[in-house]
């Protein structure tokens, strides 16, 4: 998924860490990276929908020191606001139901 802003690039493998020397051999990064990547991809094109612009808020891949597949939430603290106000009333309308 492409995006527009500032920080789309740094969408690769955000690793704490891995510019210290701590990524461990035989360790499948890349493979859980790539799971991170769908997950955050199917989130960012919600946010969109939502009407939210991924400059300001947007999942970003990544994966943790074992390798599994992590996604962050990035965002500017008000972008942040606004899609928690969403969530909690998406909540509030059905009962917090899926």
């Amino acid at each position: 998924m492409t995006g527009s802003g500032e920080g789309w690039l740094s969408d690769g493998l955000d690793m704490p860490g891995a510019d210290s020397g701590l990524w461990v051999s035989g360790v499948d990064y890349i493979a859980g990276w790539r799971e991170a990547r769908e997950a955050a991809d199917r989130l960012n094109r919600a946010l969109l929908s939502m009407g939210l612009e991924l400059s300001a808020v947007r999942a970003v891949p990544s994966t943790n020191e074992n390798g599994r597949g992590v996604v962050r939430l990035a965002g500017r603290p008000g972008a942040v606001d606004r899609l928690a106000r969403l969530l909690e009333a998406r909540a509030d309308g059905d009962g917090g139901a899926s």
